[in-house]
């Protein structure tokens, strides 16, 4: 442990945070500078953050299912989930939207749920292809519904700010499963629903 304006931070803390003085150093300024002296702290608490996801089990939020919904047995749709990802490659935001529907065999799970497996899998260092796999994997896994459809729309900060530089390009993934795989008039149906 070592101390920092009095407070204890552990080692790793510590090396993080000697790890973007570096950086910013590198970068041609001046770490010691007013506006940058509190960045290197900043920083490591705003990594803690974008990457809680790795402290979560998605799978832990459809544990809990519900069995008494009459009968029901129609899609479950939850449309334009905001969700903050980075992509593992240049640590650049990954802003989106994912649309996640699945089709109950006996059991169905709490909305909120779809929404909490959704940002534990964009809160890690991604792609949005493993992204979407991610989310629909998980979903068919812990409910074993009849089908599930994930799609995933989001601008990449790789793309925009640095590189090819072109914004308001949108990236679409879809992961689809079970019926909305092997059945054209249930994938039209559910993509109809996500407005696509």
């Amino acid at each position: 442990m070592t101390k920092s304006a009095g407070v204890q931070i552990s080692k790793e803390e510590a090396a993080a945070r000697d790890a973007v003085r570096t950086l910013i150093r590198w970068s041609g300024e001046d770490p010691d500078r007013e506006g940058l002296r509190d960045t290197p702290e900043r920083v490591v608490r705003a990594f803690l953050e974008y990457f809680r996801g790795y402290e979560e089990d998605p799978v832990i939020y459809l544990s809990r299912t519900f069995e008494e919904v009459s009968g029901y047995d129609e899609v479950v749709l939850l449309r334009n989930i905001p969700f903050v990802s980075h992509c593992e490659h240049h640590l650049a935001p990954i802003i989106g939207k994912a649309h996640v529907a699945y089709l109950p065999h006996d059991k169905v799970v709490g909305i909120s749920k779809l929404a909490r497996v959704v940002h534990a899998y964009a809160r890690r260092m991604q792609v949005q292809e493993r992204l979407t796999a991610q989310i629909g994997d998980c979903i068919t896994k812990v409910l074993e519904p009849e089908g599930v459809a994930v799609v995933i729309e989001a601008t990449h900060g790789c793309m925009t700010c640095r590189g090819v530089e072109t914004p308001e390009v949108i990236m679409t993934t879809s992961r689809m499963t079970g019926v909305f795989r092997e059945d054209d008039k249930a994938r039209r149906e559910v993509l109809s629903l996500m407005g696509f």
